[in-house]
């Protein structure tokens, strides 16, 4: 993806994204908060629940882009294959559900990789109209098998082309990171290198059994070559990096004070902070590599959907200004529409240096598990 040049440079950029990451403190309103009774007008033309789905946000107001009121109605059956967690969406699908009253939806939770799998074994015959995933790769691996159709222009066109293939189209973002401990560094003694961490004096952290992070050493495979990702690896592994289950842990190991910093995605730190306003974690950015990589969650429309024009529709509900502001509110992700912000003050999308690369290439995880593997990592 091409990123246009920040006009953050050096030290006061990254001292800048550090005290936007602990500005962002506000309290998180969990799925449970979410707007409405199930109740709907039949139509979604009613009054619309901007704002106020995941509210608790605040003084951050109404949120930009197209909302659902605006969209057309779903009527129909649709069953969606989720790659997402229920616990992270459950309550925005079950809400576009239940604004209509003449829309019936089934949906069936796994991981991404596996529904992609069940899908293209079920051939034809498969339920699945839309398939929701948590990461690009796997939208591209099912486009790979042919087993996409073409989003119309008027779902694509709400994305900016980085983030949308014309048979995908992003829902939401997320950007690598380096999360810090403030008591034990600033943002300026943090390399803004990522292959500069293995000589990185502090204790660090990650989740190596996580696919984020392996998809972070994909990408560096990708960048750096083999050679360079495996002596990075061999690098972080002599230093004493500590393994944790999952990266929303390492970020809590960090505030906790076990380690000083971190390889995860940005918004683990926003949920230690929601959780833990004064704790001491802050977050800063490496420029243009690996430890960079903006990914995002999308969905498609299968080959063998029974009704292509629901099905775009709803994928078109995922990019309203309701479930926008529901991600940047509920999941501290980016939001893929221009109108919707970030939740936390962070910096945007264009702000971040983010390196060129073909997000789809981020699911061949395979060779990197092996070199993992092959250097004593545990995954």
């Amino acid at each position: 993806m091409d990123s246009p040049k920040s006009f953050f440079d050096g030290t006061d950029r990254r001292t800048f994204l550090a005290g936007a990451a602990a500005a962002g403190t506000v309290g998180l309103a969990g799925c449970s908060d979410i707007l409405g009774n199930g109740e709907g007008n039949g139509n979604g033309n009613g009054d619309s629940p901007i704002g106020q789905i995941g509210s608790g946000r605040e003084g951050r107001g109404t949120p930009g882009g197209t909302p659902m009121a605006e969209m057309p109605d779903l009527e129909g059956e649709l069953t969606l294959y989720s790659g997402r967690g229920e616990f992270l969406v459950g309550d925005l699908i079950s809400y576009i559900e239940d604004i209509y009253d003449d829309f019936s939806l089934t949906v069936r939770y796994a991981g991404s990789t596996d529904l992609v799998n069940q899908i293209i074994n079920e051939g034809q015959g498969t339920p699945a109209d839309v398939f929701y995933s948590v990461n690009a790769g796997s939208l591209g691996a099912l486009t790979d098998a042919d087993r996409t159709q073409a989003l119309p222009d008027e779902v694509l066109n709400m994305v900016r082309e980085e983030f949308r293939t014309d048979q995908w189209v992003g829902t939401s973002g997320r950007a690598r990171s380096i999360p810090y401990n403030t008591e034990a560094y600033s943002a300026s003694e943090l390399p803004n290198d990522i292959m500069a961490y293995p000589d990185f004096e502090g204790d660090l952290g990650w989740a190596p059994s996580y696919g984020s992070c392996q998809a972070f050493v994909t990408a560096m495979r990708i960048i750096e070559g083999e050679d360079a990702t495996r002596q990075w690896l061999e690098g972080v592994v002599e230093s004493g990096i500590t393994s944790y289950p999952d990266e929303f842990v390492t970020c809590q190991a960090i505030a906790d004070g076990e380690i000083d910093a971190a390889f995860t995605n940005h918004y683990y730190i926003q949920r230690v902070l929601d959780g833990t306003p004064d704790a001491p974690i802050a977050t800063a950015f490496t420029e243009g590599d690996a430890g960079a990589v903006f990914n995002v969650a999308g969905a498609t429309v299968t080959d063998a959907a029974s009704d292509a024009t629901l099905a775009s529709n709803f994928v078109r509900h995922l990019l309203s200004a309701e479930a926008q502001d529901y991600f940047a509110r509920s999941t501290f992700e980016y939001p893929l529409v221009s109108d919707v912000e970030p939740i936390g003050e962070l910096p945007t999308i264009d702000e971040l240096d983010v390196p060129d690369i073909d997000l789809t290439q981020l699911s061949d995880l395979e060779p990197t598990i092996d070199l993992m593997r092959e250097v004593g990592i545990d995954v």
